[in-house]
C-alpha cells in the first residue's frame, strides 16, 4: 500500500477496568497509539454481504503493521470525533506483515 494513501490520523484505544474504593468496576480508554491510516466507508456489495450475515460493519481502516502493537476486537478506534469498534483483524494476503485491515462499525463502545 502507498503511504499516500494512508492520510488519516487515527487513535486506538484499550479498555481498562478497575475497581474503585466501593467496589464497583469503573471503565476508561486509554490511548494505546496513534497511526496514519486508509478509513474507506464499506462498497455498496461489501454493505448487501454484511447485511446478509447479520454484520454491522460499516467501514473497513487500514493500517501498516507493527510488531509492537497488539490490536484485538476488544479495543476501538477514535476517528473524526466518532468511535469505531474493531470486528476483527485481518492481516495481508502476501506476507501478513505489510498492513492489517479492521473492519469497523460505528457507534458507542464504553466498554
Amino acid at each position: 500500500m502507498k503511504s499516500g494513501k494512508l492520510r488519516h490520523r487515527i487513535t486506538i484505544q484499550k479498555k481498562i477496568s478497575s475497581k474503585t474504593g466501593t467496589g464497583s468496576i469503573k471503565v476508561k480508554w486509554e490511548d494505546v497509539c496513534k497511526v496514519w491510516a486508509s478509513v474507506e466507508p464499506s462498497s455498496v456489495k461489501e454493505f448487501l454481504t454484511a447485511q446478509s450475515i447479520k454484520s454491522e460493519v460499516t467501514a473497513k481502516i487500514i493500517i501498516r503493521y507493527n510488531k509492537n502493537i497488539v490490536i484485538d476486537s476488544t479495543m476501538r478506534i477514535l476517528y473524526r470525533d466518532k468511535i469505531y469498534n474493531i470486528a476483527g483483524v485481518l492481516a495481508d494476503l502476501n506476507s501478513g506483515l505489510d498492513y492489517l485491515t479492521l473492519p469497523v462499525s460505528e457507534g458507542v463502545n464504553n466498554g
